[in-house]
Order: structure tokens, then sequence, then C-alpha cells
């Protein structure tokens, strides 16, 4: 099968799932590692970062603040623009940014007959 002996079995055996006795059974002592030092496992991996910390941070702080904007904007009241928006996600807002204004005032229509 694997063209090694049986020793090698014994040295390379997988001993992490196995309780005492079935160690001691099967004669496998000399596997066991101290708790930390598993080369192959899938805990404790030092793999480099697929992108650097500051690129990482930049680009999480621009989608936080994306996803605050989409927010304040989805419930922002009709009357507000979305320059409004943005100055009160900016934290740049002042009173006149976030009071509602009045509505201009529209001509009445003129329903003089014409000739």
């Amino acid at each position: 099968m694997g063209g090694g002996t049986e020793q090698d079995w014994r040295k390379m055996a997988d001993t992490t799932k196995m309780s005492p006795e079935e160690v001691k059974n099967l004669g496998v002592e000399s596997s066991k590692r101290p708790p930390g030092h598993n080369p192959g496992g899938v805990l404790h991996q030092h793999r480099s970062m697929p992108f650097s910390l500051t690129t990482m941070t930049v680009v999480g702080f621009l989608m936080a603040a994306g996803i605050g904007y989409g927010v304040l904007y989805a419930y922002k009241k009709p009357e507000a623009s979305a320059l409004d928006v943005a100055k009160v996600t900016a934290g740049v807002a002042d009173a006149s940014n976030t009071h509602p204004r009045p509505k201009p005032r529209t001509q009445p229509e003129d329903t003089s007959p014409r000739n």
C-alpha cells in the first residue's frame, strides 16, 4: 500500500482523536507530540495575509462609511438632498442641512379667460 514498514506508520500515526487507552492499545505512544507542534494541522497557521494591513483597514473603513451613507440615505426625509446626507455622514452638517426647508411657493394658475 504505502511502501513503508509497520514502524513508520507507528511514528506518523495521528493520535489527536484517540483516547489514551486507544493510543496504548495500538502502541503508537512514540507518535504523540506536545500541543502546538502540529505542522500539518489547520490551526496555528502562519501564512501571510493576501493584502497589507493598511490596505485592509482603509477598505474596511470605506465599506463601513458606504454602508452608513446608504442607511442614512434610505431613511432620509423627502426634502433632504443627497448632499445633505453626505454632510451628515461626514459630520460637517449644520442646522440648515438637518432641518426641513420650507417648500417653494408656487404661483396660482391664471384662471381668467384668454381672448
